[in-house]
């Protein structure tokens, strides 16, 4: 575990140490995630395996909305779209 400090510019920026960037292969123009929870601010380079994380994310969702596409109460609708 690697610990350091770093100062927030007025602009909310900071910088990640060159070693803690080495270590992480973390490159210019690399997309990193921001997590916030519970006071705690993590921060991890995008990859495959974080966009498969939230893969479920999207199957919940669709799950979801299918059942609000599916209420039997929207298809008075359906007779004015026929028109």
């Amino acid at each position: 575990m690697i610990i350091k400090t770093v100062k927030v510019s007025g602009k909310g920026q900071i910088a990640i140490p060159l070693n803690i960037r080495k270590i992480s292969g973390i490159n210019k123009g690399d997309n990193l995630i921001i997590i916030q929870e519970n006071g705690k601010i993590l921060i991890e380079k995008m990859s495959e395996k974080i966009k498969d994380d939230f893969s479920d994310i999207l199957k919940l969702s669709e799950i979801s909305l299918k059942e609000v596409w599916d209420n039997e109460s929207d298809e008075i609708w359906n007779q004015y779209i026929k028109k």
